[in-house]
């Protein structure tokens, strides 16, 4: 059966030389970075190459960069810990976005919990934040800001410099999840003018496992994990060396050919939106058309033009081999309505009704053709015209 992966926004395959690149550490240069002997020293060395190479990706200092487990918990240790020390200025209010990741949404529930105050800020039709509303949001509690700068579902990209920018002026710490921007479009944290930053690997063709969170020097925030004095003291345990020099091998690929995939990507964006748009006239497009990632393109049918059910659309795309999702990877599992499209004002049938397409490093033209050829016999089979 033919096999086409239209879903790297979930994950990437390994590139074979990031495979290659760690394959050192897993054996012959195994030491504990923490050791002060030479397989100590060894290790520490890559570990430190490593961190150098993901702080110049994005215009960081290298110890501004501290490795975790991945996105979720870089965007766990932001929040957690730049709230524990928002407490000692006596601030307590926290801005977000309804759009955000799980991630976000889930850790600002917890917060909430221990007596943090959140605004969740609506997003626009595109699923972006507008800098007036998080303007008008500040009060003098307001400790922390979360913006995502580019939405994982629809693939929007935030004004995330412009809210940094109200964020400075107010003296309020600034926190972006770049999980799903970061190398696909140039990520720069001077030019974005954020004080955190969550990056995740396994998005760029690296492994899974390990992610890093970007800590402008002198900003205060808490530390996550307790225990050793790994990371500079801000994140306890043994440093994963193999993933770390993976996650950097990865940076420097993709970055390598940044602009080559930004065009590539786009016009196969731009293509797959064409067919889908001549050959399904109840098809509604999610998301920026122009100010997006060249990646992700979103599509819902309209549930007051086609009875479809989306659970079925994306089982029988499968069934003839094609990977696709309806939304983020961490809730796929679950059929409810995406919380980005209903908070983007789609209905629920219809923010049921949805595809997400994320094109990637193997994805060809054919694959498109393939993939539209038989989404139409699937909507002609399952799919009933209301008007």
């Amino acid at each position: 059966m033919r096999r086409v992966y239209l879903d790297h926004t979930a994950t990437t395959p390994v590139d074979p030389a990031v495979v290659e690149a760690m394959r050192p550490f897993f054996s012959g240069r195994f030491g504990n970075a923490s050791s002060i002997h030479h397989f100590g020293r060894e290790a520490r060395a890559a570990l430190d190459e490593s961190r150098d190479t993901l702080a110049g990706r994005i215009g960081a200092q290298s110890g501004e960069i501290f490795f975790v487990s991945g996105g979720t918990e870089a965007d766990n240790f932001a929040l957690k810990g730049a709230a524990m020390t928002m407490l000692g200025r006596g601030k307590n209010h926290i801005i977000t976005g309804r759009s955000e990741h799980h991630a976000i949404l889930e850790t600002c529930g917890f917060l909430e919990q221990h007596g943090f105050v959140v605004t969740y800020l609506p997003v626009d039709e595109f699923g972006r934040t507008s800098v007036c509303d998080v303007r008008d949001a500040i009060r003098a509690e307001t400790g922390l800001i979360s913006i995502m700068h580019a939405n994982n579902e629809v693939g929007t990209i935030n004004p995330v410099a412009d809210i940094a920018r109200v964020a400075k002026e107010s003296g309020v710490v600034m926190h972006s999840d770049a999980v799903q921007s970061f190398g696909k479009i140039p990520v720069d944290v001077d030019a974005l003018g954020v004080d955190l930053l969550s990056l995740s690997a396994h998005k760029i063709y690296g492994p899974k496992g390990i992610g890093a969170l970007y800590i402008r020097r002198g900003v205060a925030i808490e530390r996550f994990i307790h225990g050793g004095g790994q990371e500079r003291g801000r994140r306890a345990g043994t440093e994963n060396v193999p993933l770390a020099v993976g996650f950097a091998e990865a940076a420097l690929l993709v970055h390598r050919r940044l602009e080559a995939d930004q065009k590539r990507l786009g016009e196969l964006k731009e293509r797959l939106r064409s067919e889908l748009r001549e050959r399904f006239p109840w098809i509604l497009f999610n998301g920026d058309p122009a100010v997006a990632l060249p990646h992700i393109l979103n599509v819902s049918f309209d549930s007051r033009r086609i009875g479809i059910d989306g659970e079925a659309l994306l089982f029988n795309l499968d069934l003839a081999g094609i990977a696709v999702t309806s939304g983020s990877a961490c809730t796929s599992g679950s059929m409810e309505p995406s919380h980005v499209l209903l908070a983007m004002g789609r209905d629920a049938d219809t923010a049921k009704a949805t595809i997400r397409f994320s094109t990637g490093h193997s994805t060809t033209d054919d694959d498109i053709v393939y993939t539209v050829g038989v989404l139409t016999d699937i909507v002609r089979r399952l799919g009933k015209v209301l008007c």
